[in-house]
């Protein structure tokens, strides 16, 4: 199993109370599977696909990627298995301003370097029809071809788990079906995918849709 979620209890305390993100939330996700997170706003949706990614640790429960508990090693055994392992598209994109498309994709190799980055995030960024825009920094983008960045980025280090997180919610109809195309064939390739929406038309897209609401899945 690529991904086994167990039990994941999540609570934030507020200066107007506790609340409860994660009440005992499970999930599994084979290779190959294709999982969307529906729920609303402050159901707790970021909330578990940051703990799935290695991001956000647990009150209680276990994250599992292929096996291993991010959370049971050192931070910086921890960050070289969400390098290795895992690529992440987010509504924001969280791109770095002042790097070009070209070094805001190779960005992830500097946690696990390799002799050819350059050439692979190169191709990345042909793959994605950027390569007239590589050496354009953010703001000087589309909106779509800033998501397109992210999910070159994402795909860089070669990951078996894709975790995005309203990766369409910023994007016209055209730019979202190229987005939601390529993690489709992600999975369809034998990768994982995860995907929050709070949009049912785009869970739609996934093979199973999993409902979360007050931080419990049904």
């Amino acid at each position: 199993m690529l991904l086994d979620i167990r039990d994941l209890v999540k609570t934030y305390i507020r200066p107007d109370g506790r609340v409860d993100a994660l009440a005992g939330v499970s999930l599994a996700l084979d290779a190959g599977g294709f999982t969307a997170i529906v729920g609303p706003s402050g159901s707790g949706k970021t909330t578990l696909l940051l703990a799935a990614g290695a991001l956000l640790a647990p009150d209680a429960g276990e994250v599992l990627i292929d096996g291993r508990d991010p959370y049971r090693l050192a931070p910086d055994a921890r960050a070289a298995l969400r390098a290795a392992e895992i690529g992440f598209v987010f509504q924001q994109f969280h791109l770095v301003p002042y790097l070009t498309v070209l070094e805001n994709v190779i960005a992830p190799s500097l946690a696990r370097p390799a002799d050819d980055v350059r050439r692979r995030a190169a191709q990345m960024v042909a793959r994605f029809g950027l390569a007239d825009r590589a050496a354009h920094v953010p703001a000087e983008l589309s909106t779509g071809e800033r998501q397109r960045v992210a999910l070159a980025r994402a795909l860089l280090n070669g990951p078996k788990l894709l975790l995005a997180d309203e990766p369409t919610g910023n994007l016209d109809d055209a730019n979202a079906a190229v987005v939601l195309d390529t993690l489709g064939q992600f999975a369809a390739d034998g990768g994982g995918v995860l995907m929050v929406t709070h949009s049912p038309a785009v869970a739609q897209t996934a093979d199973r849709t999993v409902h979360i609401e007050a931080g419990s899945t049904n």
